[in-house]
């Protein structure tokens, strides 16, 4: 991209509203953890496991946002929703939700130079490259330790209905108190330990989402 051919271009956060679902990496969990659960699921191609947090319980539906923005942590997957790193340039997909409107940020200045927009674009797409494979890195030392297993999320409602989440994976605890104490040692000097307990803390925020939902559905018109 470039400012001659993208100076009047927008990009909106309107599209985080369907998302339920964004991965992330080793360098957000602790951010990420305060505002959302995260957990650890597969690729339907591949089977290897990746980290991402919930945003909702349903495909399509975002009960983070307030008034269609998420108002704490916005993971990097976000921000550079329709934006990709070629070759080291960025390219856009123009026909990415997050360029329809006219009401989003500006991309460029009046001097021609990225706004705060595009800066937060560079650095999310920044984080996530260096990001993903120091994440491969950690998942697969939790792997080795065997300290990733799956976990039911099973939701009940006031209305009767029920959602189960499934296909999501978290550290254990108790193997991990199980470890050897070299084990544990080196999973806290490689900065294993903290994200680990910064994964298995934030499951809690499943609780605020179900409470959001449980209040849609008591709230909507019979």
């Amino acid at each position: 991209m470039n400012v001659e051919q993208h100076a009047g271009l927008r990009v909106s956060q309107a599209p985080d509203a369907s998302r339920h679902f964004a991965q992330i990496v080793a360098d957000e969990f602790i951010a990420a953890s305060h505002d959302f659960p995260i957990f650890f699921t597969k690729h339907a191609e591949t089977g290897g496991f990746y980290a991402g947090v919930v945003l909702g319980l349903n495909p399509g539906e975002n009960l983070s946002c307030v008034d269609g923005r998420l108002p704490g942590y916005r993971p990097a997957d976000l921000e550079r929703q329709g934006f990709y790193l070629v070759e080291d340039r960025i390219v856009i997909n123009r026909d990415h939700p997050v360029f329809a409107g006219s009401d989003g940020e500006r991309l460029f200045d009046d001097a021609g130079e990225p706004g705060a927009a595009l800066r937060r674009v560079q650095q999310a797409l920044g984080r996530l490259q260096t990001g993903l494979p120091a994440t491969d890195a950690v998942i697969q030392r939790l792997l080795h330790h065997k300290l990733l297993e799956p976990i039911d999320v099973n939701l009940r409602f006031d209305d009767g209905s029920h959602i189960d989440l499934d296909g999501l994976y978290t550290v254990s605890l108790d193997r991990l108190h199980a470890l050897p104490d070299a084990a544990v040692l080196d999973l806290f000097r490689q900065g294993d330990l903290q994200l680990a307990y910064a994964q298995a803390s934030s499951i809690i925020h499943v609780r605020r989402l179900a409470r959001r939902y449980n209040d849609q559905l008591t709230s909507a018109p019979a």
